[in-house]
């Protein structure tokens, strides 16, 4: 009689499998293209609108306000503006306004909110108090409906559709995106521009990708590093959160040269670490760092292109899409995803619901 016959229990592989593929987790990561193809071309009007009035106007600084997955895509925005516009982008410490209530000059100001559900209380203070103090405000927002997309001068919705697993996924895909969108046209980087049409199919080829050979390594884990360096930050800061709330492990991220002071101490022997790399100006050094905590005996699992470090010698390789550098850490998030839902079941855990953790958080 077949394994696979009704009468007959299920392998474990399938059962696992099974079990791997049904998680809402699993069900709206691998769906972000989606969200992604939408924008294309249902953000292109707002976006040329909103370009054109920041080149006719520059802004002499950009703040960004969210939490959690928003702050990661912030960290994002920053490097991207900064590299490719060139004006200083930081950002807003929420509490300033919702808890301290002080005053603050954002005239001339773009002032940018990143949010899933748009509700947050302190997200809503800190804008409505720029808007107030002289700042443009323009909302990155999954429910176009929100107060947040009501509060703004300027919304660009993330067009990511409902998210139910508590742990956001598509939505902070779609808000690097929409990012990315903005930026191009506002830099007027036509290769940029062009490069951004090809996204939602290399993020379906990206959720494709084997990263199963890391498994093992984080299952066992009890504390590891997630690392980045310029753009990529934003997405290793995101993959340690995710590993947190979906894993209930210990992981920090870091700047690959910021784990140079005082940090790096902690790897030796058996100490896992996961690298993301861009082929950018970063990438070398980025390879540099993975190439000595592998010579530490270190656990290093490198997301990179097979050409990055010395090869087979070094630390363990995890495959990547090759694209534009500025789309690379979206499409490595993409794939990284799939790996943090299959690490959450193997350690016995659902993803879709982190303990203590609820969809929407209410901050004051």
């Amino acid at each position: 009689m077949s394994l696979d016959s009704p009468s007959q229990p299920q392998s474990a592989a399938k059962a696992a499998a099974a079990t791997v593929n049904t998680t809402r987790m699993f069900e709206e990561a691998q769906t972000a293209y989606l969200g992604v193809a939408k924008q294309v071309d249902a953000n292109q009007a707002v976006v040329e609108r909103i370009a054109e009035r920041l080149r006719r106007n520059p802004p002499r600084a950009v703040i960004t306000c969210a939490r959690g997955s928003s702050d990661h895509a912030a960290t994002f925005a920053k490097y991207l503006i900064e590299s490719r516009v060139g004006i200083v982008t930081s950002s807003a410490s929420l509490s300033i306004t919702s808890v301290y209530a002080a005053r603050q000059d954002f005239d001339g100001v773009l002032y940018i909110a990143i949010s899933q559900s748009g509700r947050s209380p302190d997200l809503l203070a800190c804008v409505e108090a720029a808007k107030a103090a002289g700042a443009f405000t323009l909302a990155l927002v999954n429910d176009a409906t929100s107060p947040l997309a009501e509060l703004a001068d300027e919304v660009l919705p993330l067009h990511a559709g409902p998210e139910l697993s508590v742990a956001a996924t598509k939505s902070y895909i779609c808000s690097l995106s929409a990012l990315v969108q903005l930026v191009a046209h506002w830099a007027g980087d036509e290769a940029l521009i062009e490069a951004f049409k090809t996204l939602p199919t290399l993020l379906s080829k990206a959720w494709q990708l084997d990263w199963s050979a890391a498994l093992p390594s984080l299952r066992d884990a009890t504390n590891l590093f997630v690392l980045g360096r310029g753009i990529g930050l934003g997405v290793a800061q995101e993959g340690a959160l995710k590993l947190k709330e979906t894993c209930g492990l210990h992981a920090e991220a870091f700047s690959a040269a910021e784990v140079k002071h005082g940090p790096m101490v902690l790897v030796g022997p058996k100490f896992p670490v996961l690298i993301f790399a861009q082929s950018d100006e970063s990438q070398a050094s980025v390879a540099d760092i993975a190439t000595v905590f592998a010579g530490r005996g270190a656990d290093v699992w490198l997301a990179a292109d097979s050409s990055t470090g010395n090869g087979t010698s070094g630390p363990g390789r995890l495959p990547v899409i090759a694209a534009h550098p500025v789309l690379e850490p979206i499409l490595t998030i993409q794939s990284f995803y799939r790996l943090a839902n299959a690490v959450s079941l193997a350690r016995g855990r659902n993803p879709d619901v982190p303990p203590h953790l609820n969809k929407v958080t209410e901050t004051v």
